[in-house]
Order: structure tokens, then C-alpha cells, then sequence
């Protein structure tokens, strides 16, 4: 009976008839099923489709499965492993385990050890995404873009359909979204992929550097010109420029990125002479600019020049379960850098994870990823392992049914999420003093 979700399998194997027998096996139960003659061609597979469950023998030419199995389980530790060989030993079996194969299946085997064993790798792996709340067995990776939400899938749509054009992108969304993830997504995507990529933060080079920054200068044109440096726009020629942050470019500033927009031209700092650039514009705010044209804080007609095409970033508590597939990544990501095992959540924490509203959106789910991995000592993660005001914030109640006590502890939990933990900022933004503060969270913790 054909199966109604199709987990997909790998079978790597340098004996043709192999690969068939195991491939007409799988297909019939329904199973989508790749071929791989070799380790690397079975890699490139690995990096272009989702892959649930790799079958590899243990001998092949060059590179061995044992190698196979030691690069997946690096590089995709949500993919299963089972090795099979024709030259079957116990020290073999002890090593394909040690390495991270489930399985050992020693050659020749029937149709139904090869299915009952396959049936049983599965269902460890589904029960092992299960536990940490993962429903989805297919994680879509789009240019670093992680989720299969369909606000993640309009974003997709709107990223392929604005780069078959050259028109200039107007990216907003919350702080910590992933702005910047989905510009050079577009970059790549479009006919300008194999130019340049220029990311430049408006927000953190000083206003009166950063005409000199974007446009270059010449020699002479000020104290401490020596000699004649080219800037990002000449950098970005032929390619894409991100100017991230651009609300917080001047009045000044406005008129000469619309130059550039209308004329593609520019002048260096202390030049005369303009100069022409094929450069893509594309940038980013967490501000509303519509709001801001309103109160004449930004040119009406550089915003609607940047306006042609617009990409709103979805927060990440409007992202459903893309919040689980994050999580299992960044874990992934981390354990590997901190050359540990990848660890599990207990239900407890998924809990605390799906019911934080998350103010820092991606990048602070990464950060609190990252800090609980190098601080873990244990395989597994528990709720007491988590920070104290995210303890607290365990959704226990909701709605109109807690007291003003908790939701003031919710409320400082947030905004101190929202600025990394800054004591010192949270208690301004809370129109308190840092001593007051203290006291509360004290509070909070004596309550634990």
C-alpha cells in the first residue's frame, strides 16, 4: 500500500544492480528514492533536495561510506543513516554505529529486512522530530531563508518575482527579521548573481562620512585625503547595493541617493567630474517611511523611487511553526560549532519557545539558541536551563485570566528581551530606575 507522505531515501552504492533491487523496493512501498553511484555525487544530491534516510554501502571506490556517514552526520544531523555491505564483521558494525549509522544491514538480505529495517530507522527519526515539535519532515532552506509558513512562501514568490527585474526593492520588517537575508536572495537570484553584493548599514557610518563612504572620494578633498579611494557604489558596479537602515540618511544625503536613482551618476567627494555606475538599489527599514514622508523626515520622491517593488518581512511570531524549524537549525548549527551533540528539548521548552512573542524576532531566537547550547552541559535541555524571566514567561495562563503582577513580569521580560538584557535601557524604556527594576526581578525569580 502506497504511503500517503513519502519520506525520501538516498541509496548510495557503486554496484548497479544493487541500486535498483534496493530503489524497486522502496518505490513500491512509496518511498521517493535517489540514486547515488558514489560519495560525491551522493553529497551534491544531499545539497540540492531534502533527503529523511541515506542507505550506503560501506565499500566504494575513493571514498567509503564510512566517510559518507561521518559528512552527514556534520552537515545534516536531521537525516538518517543506515549502512549496508557485503563484507559484514562485527568491527565493522561497531564502526558503522560509532560513526552515526541506526543501522547495519549485512548483504545478501531480503525484501523484508530491508523494508522492516528501513520501516524502523523511519520511525526513530519520526518520533525524534515529533519530540521536539517538529511536524514538517521537509525543512525549506531558500538562500539561508528558513520556513514553510505561507507568509515564508509569499516572501519566497516575491523574492523570484523581484528578481527578474533591475527595479530598486524597498525591504521593511521588524529589527532582527532577516531584511538583509532576503536582498541578497534577490541579488542571487537575478542576472546580477556572479557581481558583487555591497551591504551598507546607513544607520552606523556617521552622517557626515557617509557621502564619502558610498561615492568615494579624491585627493585633497579634505584633511587626510592622501589618495583617491573608490566607495560602495563604485564597489557594487554591475552588482547590488543594500543600503540597510536608509531612514536614517539626511535630508542631504535623500537628494543624492535620488540622483543616482534618476540619472545613474555620482560624484566622488571633491570631484567636478560625475561618473556613471550600473548598480541595483535595494533597501531596508524597520521604520514605517510612509509615516515619516508624512512628517516630511523622509523625500516623498526617493521613497517612491525605492518603492517600485516592496517586500514586507513577516515578525517571527506571525510564522506558525517556522519558529520549530529555526530552532531545530540553530541547534544544529550550534552544537556543531561547539563540537557537541546536537541536544534535545524537552515538551517544556518547545512550550516556552512557541509561546514567547520573541520582540527580537530571528535574531534574538538565534542568540538565545546559541547561548543555550554553549552553556548546556547535558544532551538534553530543560526548562530549568532556560533564563529565569523565560521560565516565567511559560504560557500558563492567557488572556484576561492573570494578574496585573504577571503581566507587568511578561511586559519586563519582553522589553528586556527587546534590548539583549541592557538593564540600564530596559529601566528607561520602563520609565524606572535601575534599582527599581532589580527589585522586581528579584521578585520574579523568589516567585520561581
Amino acid at each position: 500500500m502506497a504511503r500517503a507522505e513519502k519520506e525520501h531515501i538516498l541509496v548510495v552504492d557503486d554496484a548497479q544492480d544493487t541500486l535498483e533491487l534496493v530503489q524497486r523496493n522502496l518505490t513500491s512501498e512509496g518511498y521517493g528514492v535517489f540514486t547515488a553511484g558514489d560519495v560525491g555525487e551522493a553529497i551534491k544530491l544531499l545539497e540540492s533536495a531534502a533527503v529523511d534516510l541515506v542507505i550506503t554501502d560501506m565499500k566504494m571506490p575513493e571514498v567509503s561510506g564510512f566517510d559518507l556517514i561521518r559528512h552527514v552526520r556534520e552537515n545534516f544531523p536531521d537525516t538518517e543513516l543506515m549502512m549496508i555491505t557485503g563484507y559484514p564483521s562485527v568491527p565493522d558494525a561497531v564502526k558503522a554505529v560509532k560513526t552515526g549509522a541506526e543501522e547495519y544491514l549485512p548483504k545478501p538480505f531480503t525484501d523484508e529486512e530491508l523494508l522492516s529495517t528501513v520501516e524502523r530507522v523511519l520511525e526513530k527519526l519520526r518520533l525524534r522530530r515529533k519530540a521536539r515539535g517538529v511536524e514538517s519532515e521537509v525543512k525549506r532552506t531558500y538562500h539561508g531563508l528558513i520556513g514553510e509558513s505561507k507568509a515564508m512562501q509569499i516572501i519566497n514568490d516575491e523574492i523570484e518575482k523581484a528578481a527578474t527585474t533591475d527595479a530598486t526593492v524597498l525591504i521593511s520588517g521588524e529589527s532582527g527579521t532577516g531584511k538583509e537575508l532576503v536582498a541578497r536572495a534577490i541579488h542571487y537570484e537575478s542576472r546580477r548573481a556572479s557581481a558583487p553584493f555591497i551591504p551598507v548599514n546607513c544607520g552606523a557610518i556617521p552622517s557626515e562620512l557617509l557621502e564619502s563612504e558610498l561615492f568615494g572620494y579624491v585627493k585633497g578633498a579634505f584633511t587626510g585625503a592622501r589618495e583617491t579611494r573608490a566607495g560602495f557604489f563604485q564597489t557594487a558596479d554591475g552588482g547590488t547595493i543594500f543600503l540597510d537602515e536608509i531612514s536614517e540618511t539626511s535630508q542631504q544625503m535623500q537628494v543624492k541617493l535620488l540622483r543616482v536613482l534618476q540619472d545613474k551618476e555620482f560624484y566622488m567627494v571633491g570631484s567636478r567630474r560625475s561618473q556613471k555606475v550600473d548598480v541595483r538599489i535595494e533597501a531596508a527599514t524597520n521604520k514605517d517611511l510612509l509615516n515619516l514622508v508624512e512628517k516630511t523626515a523622509f523625500r516623498d520622491d526617493l521613497y517612491y523611487r525605492l518603492a517600485v517593488i516592496t517586500i514586507d518581512v513577516p515578525p517571527l511570531r506571525e510564522r506558525g511553526d517556522d519558529i520549530l524549524l529555526l530552532t531545530s537549525h540553530f541547534l544544529a548549527k550550534y552544537a556543531k560549532e561547539s563540537d557537541k551533540i546536537v541536544p534535545e528539548l524537552s515538551d517544556g521548552v518547545i512550550d516556552i519557545i512557541k509561546g514567547y512573542n520573541w520582540p527580537g524576532n530571528v535574531r534574538e531566537l538565534e542568540n538565545f539558541i546559541q547561548r543555550l547550547v554553549v552553556m548546556s552541559e547535558s544532551d538534553t535541555i530543560d526548562v530549568q536551563d532556560l533564563p529565569s524571566l523565560m521560565r516565567f514567561r511559560a504560557p500558563s495562563k492567557s488572556g484576561l485570566n492573570r494578574t496585573l503582577e504577571e503581566v507587568e513580569a511578561e511586559h519586563i521580560a519582553n522589553v528586556l528581551a527587546s534590548v539583549e538584557g541592557n538593564k540600564t535601557k530596559a529601566a528607561g524604556i520602563l520609565g524606572i530606575d535601575r534599582k527599581t527594576l532589580r527589585k522586581k526581578l528579584e521578585k520574579v525569580r523568589n516567585k520561581e
